[in-house]
């Protein structure tokens, strides 16, 4: 049975491993991977996404957990950019949704906080994060993370 360009294929765990097309046949913009920056506050998201748009990065902005779900399930992101402090539902419980769920539990997840104990930093790994980077960060720091977790060959 052929498969069609896009289509997912599921794995043996159940979750989903992308097929991926010939992106040559693409808009630029499709081919552009794309990015849910997950930040409660309104100055780190702006500032994230335009460190992206110009690392050539398409991005989605949600400021809550719950709106970062919506949206990762509508269009499974290439990566998440995830604050650990968010209201009502903190990061860490937004990236073990994440990968608890079929559509995005192949997602690579970079935690983003100025909490830098260790404590921290294993509870973001135990939840499923792919990633820890400290705020604050330079632009090269975190397209280097970005390109690393995204594209990892």
């Amino acid at each position: 049975m052929a498969r069609s360009p896009g289509r997912p294929t599921m794995s043996r765990t159940g979750c989903c491993k992308p097929f991926h097309s010939d992106r040559s046949t693409m808009s630029e913009t499709q081919a552009a991977p794309y990015i849910l920056v997950v930040d409660d506050e309104w100055m780190n998201r702006e500032l994230l996404e335009a460190y992206l748009v110009m690392g050539g990065y398409r991005v989605g902005l949600a400021n809550s957990g719950e709106k970062a779900l919506r949206m990762a399930q509508a269009e499974p992101p290439a990566l998440v950019l995830l604050d650990v402090r968010l209201s009502n539902m903190d990061g860490f419980e937004v990236c073990r949704h994440l990968k608890s769920e079929t559509r995005t539990c192949r997602v690579p997840v970079l935690m983003l906080t100025a909490l830098r104990s260790d404590d921290d930093q294993q509870e973001a790994l135990d939840a499923g994060a792919d990633g820890f980077l400290a705020k604050p960060f330079d632009s090269g720091a975190l397209l280097a993370r970005v390109r690393s977790l995204i594209d990892p060959a």
